[in-house]
């Protein structure tokens, strides 16, 4: 990282692409760790000495270089709250826990991700495909709608019919 005394920015290299990235300085948070920290999930985050190994470790990064988990999380220690808040990428992780196992700091990136997540939808931004699950979930009362197809397969296997809109979700959600 190499930094411009006349312009006050920093200079970072994604490694991924090798492209250059340009960040105003007074446009970072320097609270933002703490407040990922203070969530529920986050509060490991500023143990990780970026080693690398939850990205070395992560099946999405394999089909989708834009999910790095080493790169979020030091975006959010560099106080990059703006693009990771707003970003798509912060979505994808698949909740396989491959780097919550095998992290050397105990930093539990799938606990982290959901931290951020979830400030991200308290400042209003969510990713549109979110949006749909939270809206099917509104509407039904699950993320799958269950319609006389399943609770016939269901009764052929002798299981209790599904309703539609379980009263615990529905208060859960006006809640």
């Amino acid at each position: 990282m190499a930094a411009d005394p006349d312009t006050d920015t920093r200079s970072i290299t994604d490694s991924n692409n090798a492209g250059k990235e340009t960040i105003q300085s007074g446009d970072l948070d320097p609270n933002f760790k703490y407040e990922v920290a203070r969530e529920p999930g986050g509060e490991q985050i500023k143990h990780c000495f970026q080693c690398g190994t939850c990205s070395a470790s992560c099946p999405v990064m394999r089909i989708n270089s834009k999910y790095n988990p080493r790169r979020i999380i030091s975006m959010v220690l560099l106080g990059m709250r703006d693009e990771v808040l707003k970003s798509d990428f912060i979505w994808l992780c698949s909740a396989c826990y491959s780097c919550h196992e095998r992290c050397p700091q105990d930093v539990k990136i799938t606990d982290l991700m959901n931290a951020i997540n979830n400030i991200a939808v308290r400042e209003g931004y969510i990713n549109e495909s979110m949006r749909k699950v939270r809206d099917v979930i509104r509407e039904h009362g699950r993320a799958y709608p269950i319609g006389d197809f399943e609770n016939k397969k269901r009764a052929r296997l002798n299981l209790p019919k599904v309703i539609e809109k379980p009263r615990e979700i529905m208060k859960i959600l006006k809640g």
